[in-house]
């Protein structure tokens, strides 16, 4: 596992040469087996490393590594842009199993995240956040940003939202059954996350509204 990690970690922070290296591998193997078609997959070995390289490498993480905490302790914006936004430099320490620390590096285009999705949400500079590593390579880390602070506040207000539009409609309208059912969902959906008893209490108060309404 430590030296699937470590290549993962390679080939996921050192785009420029993993190409190098496609370039190099298919290109022998095009001389040895005397049959140049197969230096067309250097195109697509290259493309997918760049575009699922940190995706693999963190759903390898995550599926083989043991949880543990990191701090970042540098964070440089640099000039390079990725959908219009400055793509940063880090650098972080990671405690290892026997409570020591070492250092590693990632950049927004390298950093393993998991959950897997089309965001790239790094943790705030200075604060201990959880991730995960192949024990012997603790260089290499996917960050569990869910499972840190800034992740859990990101949810809470992400199941916060439908219940503001839900609020919207049903205050313009309250004899709408509609509106009042969505507005039921939304607060459910919410408290079965998190224990909130006063919208657990708003939640009979509506639905005794529905209920006249239904008469």
């Amino acid at each position: 596992m430590v030296i699937i990690s470590k290549i993962l970690f390679f080939f996921s922070h050192h785009g420029f040469y993993s190409v190098l290296i496609f370039i190099l591998f298919f290109g022998v193997l095009s001389v040895v087996t005397r049959k140049a078609w197969v230096l067309i997959f250097i195109i697509p070995f290259s493309v997918g490393n760049g575009f699922a390289g940190q995706y693999l490498n963190a759903w390898f993480l995550n599926k083989y590594g043991v949880e543990s905490t990191a701090i970042i302790t540098s964070d440089i914006e640099t000039n390079s842009t990725l959908n219009d936004q400055y793509i940063h430099e880090y650098e972080a320490i990671v405690k290892k199993q026997d409570g020591k620390y070492v250092e590693t590096f990632f950049s927004t285009m390298s950093a393993a995240i998991y959950p897997l999705e089309n965001a790239i949400r790094i943790p705030a500079q200075d604060k201990e956040f959880p991730v995960k590593f192949v024990p012997g390579y603790e260089k290499n880390i996917v960050i569990l940003f869910q499972q840190s602070e800034e992740g859990k506040r990101l949810r809470m207000y992400e199941q916060q939202r439908p219940i503001n539009s839900a609020r919207i409609k049903y205050e313009a309208d309250r004899t709408n059954k509609k509106f009042i059912t969505d507005y039921i969902t939304a607060l459910e959906d919410y408290v079965k996350v998190y224990d909130n008893q006063s919208l657990k209490l708003k939640i009979k108060v509506l639905k005794e509204e529905l209920q006249l309404l239904e008469k």
